[in-house]
């Protein structure tokens, strides 16, 4: 065993590998042209997952995200992320949330969005928000696509957008994580807020 494996553990790499096998997944090593990541395929959605470096000045931080895109029915919009201080100083400034009506959810979780009753009808599902709670750094959001230097969408296509700092390695997380994603990209179309059928997006 190496004296850096020693100390931090097994790399991203191995990691991920790993989960990609236990779950039927592909892992693809980054090249000259093409950005790795840990691709798994759910009915007609394609998840990805990969991580993205910012540089600002002389730092720079590492983030973590899953992307699926997805034909969305009815424009449905939302962001879920949990309690803290940005929240709470962003409700004393006005900014709206909804909530569920679950008395634990929404003291521990801000909900955003452009349907309260369409997400209402999303988290009805227990096993949704166990899977919700178990991400101790969850941002989960539905957008239109990567902005101006991403990805660009086709017209009624968005993407199932998670995010968090760090590179996730815990094998628990990232495979709540893909669970997550397809209860809730089936729960949308079971509300009737997405069509399943193949966005023809494709990330990598």
């Amino acid at each position: 065993m190496s004296l850096l494996r020693s100390i931090f553990g097994p790399s991203k790499a191995e990691i991920w590998t790993q989960i990609a096998d236990e779950i039927g997944g592909e892992h693809i090593k980054p090249g000259f042209f093409k950005k790795g990541g840990l691709v798994y395929e759910h009915e007609e959605w394609t998840l990805v997952l990969d991580t993205y470096t910012v540089n600002n000045n002389n730092s720079s931080q590492t983030y973590t995200r899953m992307r699926a895109p997805f034909i969305n029915k009815d424009g449905l919009y939302f962001k879920i992320y949990r309690e803290g201080l940005f929240s709470s100083m962003g409700r004393f400034f006005g900014m709206q949330d909804l909530e569920i009506g679950d008395p634990y959810f929404d003291k521990n979780f801000v909900i955003k969005g452009n349907n309260q009753e369409q997400i209402r009808r999303l988290l009805m599902d227990e096993n949704l928000k166990a899977l919700i709670e178990t991400q101790p750094r969850i941002s989960l959001e539905i957008r239109d696509d990567d902005g101006w230097f991403g990805s660009k969408y086709p017209a009624g296509v968005d993407q199932l957008y998670f995010v968090c700092s760090g590179v996730m390695r815990d094998k628990r997380l990232l495979h709540d994580l893909f669970d997550l994603y397809c209860c809730v990209l089936e729960r949308l179309v079971r509300i009737d807020s997405a069509y399943e059928d193949d966005p023809r997006v494709y990330l990598l």
